[in-house]
């Protein structure tokens, strides 16, 4: 792979992640902006397998979805140099918020920018929501779209243990997959 689309690597997630703030979710629809839209190096199915992936993983779903990303794009150099990009910036400004955390504690113009930034993350993950769902909504897969539905309402209205829902729905995948390949 040539040094252009590991700097492009580095550089897409160093940028999203520097300027991203809220977590693992609000960053999926600016990759997916950057990888699939703007580059066309992945197509949106295989953003959101990654997203599925990348969220079911252990450990911080932006690092997860970038190192996947690096992978698919240039495999085992692609996923480190995506996963330095976008393990950096947080580095870097924790430590300089670590350092500098006793005057920012009581500053009112950091609290309302904090305030000011909730609003902006719940716009995020609302397009994540939308743009990540039509994929499934407007598939021919019927069950995938009832599953949506049954764990929304199952997490939002019943509050069932988010674990208990990721396991149930691995099930579903594993028994679907086996009944699949006999078909």
């Amino acid at each position: 792979m040539n040094k252009n689309r590991y700097f492009g690597l580095f550089a897409t997630t160093f940028s999203v992640s520097a300027l991203t703030f809220g977590g693992g979710y609000v960053i999926v629809p600016l990759l997916k902006k950057k990888f699939v839209d703007e580059k066309g190096w992945l197509e949106e199915k295989e953003m959101l397998d990654i997203t599925a992936i990348a969220t079911s993983a252990p450990g911080v779903m932006a690092i997860n979805t970038s190192i996947l990303i690096g992978y698919r794009v240039g495999g085992v150099g692609g996923a480190l140099v995506s996963m330095l990009g976008a393990a950096l910036p947080p580095l870097i400004i924790m430590s300089i918020v670590g350092g500098l955390y006793d005057s920012f504690i009581d500053n009112t113009y950091v609290a309302s920018a904090l305030k000011g930034m909730q609003a902006t993350v719940a716009a995020l993950l609302a397009d994540a929501v939308f743009s990540l769902s039509g994929n499934i909504v407007g598939g021919k897969d019927v069950m995938g779209t009832v599953i949506m539905v049954v764990v929304f309402a199952a997490a939002f209205f019943l509050n069932v243990n988010v674990v208990v829902l990721i396991l149930s729905c691995a099930a579903i995948g594993l028994v679907r997959s086996f009944g699949n390949k006999k078909k």
